[in-house]
């Protein structure tokens, strides 16, 4: 299925979420961030996937926000229509129900790294440089790149790139943890699907829990994930059967403590 520039398909256990812009090496606009929503929504609502793929078609992850897209605002609607927008999308990716894969195809800068740190996973090809590259348009990483990506890459590697504007290629990425596996260039998604396959083989309630749980742990979003593991343990108690069942017979509660 396709999602207007973000191609969805379902195979067996795994969805796999490609990026379709090619010809502008996949730079986001309004369009593409609804479509990425979207093709979240997608993945998310069928109960068999266990494990996605995120990925951009042709030979780029992606470029980052297109500049035509939002050179032209107001400095309000720079700030509410694009920053604050696509930080909601880019945390809807991050907290996805099921464990993320990125296969990083191409140069993933500014906000394609951004992208790709969304990801749980992220398995980049050889030649793909990663970095960003904002300040020195005069701007800053809006879509948590020094929130999200300091907080699982580390302050100084996010130093690096948006203070002193340093790129680093895949290997350097990998030694510096920004990436998890580097493979020959064209064999991203491939090497991708492999991986997917490993995850989509173990437990998936506890694929999901123990995603929350890391969350968690690295400081990120705590309340969310807190109220989603509390959820998910008391929707599987007697107590709130017996009380859904009480409000639906409009009868007194009876509650046994019984999980």
């Amino acid at each position: 299925m396709a999602s207007g520039t973000v191609k969805v398909e379902i195979e067996g256990h795994v969805a796999t979420m490609t990026v379709s812009r090619p010809e502008k090496l996949n730079a986001l606009d309004l369009d593409m961030l609804k479509a990425l929503s979207e093709a979240a929504d997608e993945a998310e609502a069928n109960a068999q996937v266990r494990v996605a793929i995120l990925t951009g078609e042709g030979k780029g992850f992606s470029a980052g926000g297109d500049i035509k897209a939002w050179g032209g605002m107001r400095p309000e609607e720079f700030g509410h229509a694009w920053v604050r927008h696509g930080h909601r999308i880019f945390e809807r990716l991050a907290t996805l129900r099921v464990p993320l894969v990125a296969a990083l195809n191409g140069h993933s800068l500014g906000g394609g790294l951004e992208l790709a740190g969304v990801a749980d996973i992220r398995i980049a090809e050889q030649q793909i440089k990663i970095g960003l590259p904002e300040t020195g348009l005069g701007m800053v990483p809006g879509w948590s790149g020094t929130q999200r990506l300091v907080k699982r890459f580390g302050a100084q590697v996010v130093r690096r790139m948006a203070l002193g504007g340093e790129i680093f290629t895949a290997d350097e990425a990998r030694a510096l943890g920004i990436v998890d596996a580097v493979t020959t260039t064209g064999n991203a998604v491939e090497a991708a699907k492999v991986y997917a396959a490993r995850i989509a083989a173990r437990g998936p309630v506890a694929l999901e829990v123990v995603k929350l749980m890391i969350a968690s742990a690295n400081g990120e979003d705590n309340g969310t994930a807190v109220e989603a593991l509390g959820s998910i343990l008391v929707a599987k108690t007697g107590d709130l059967k017996e009380g859904v069942a009480a409000f639906t017979e409009k009868r007194p509660v009876q509650f046994k403590g019984e999980w």
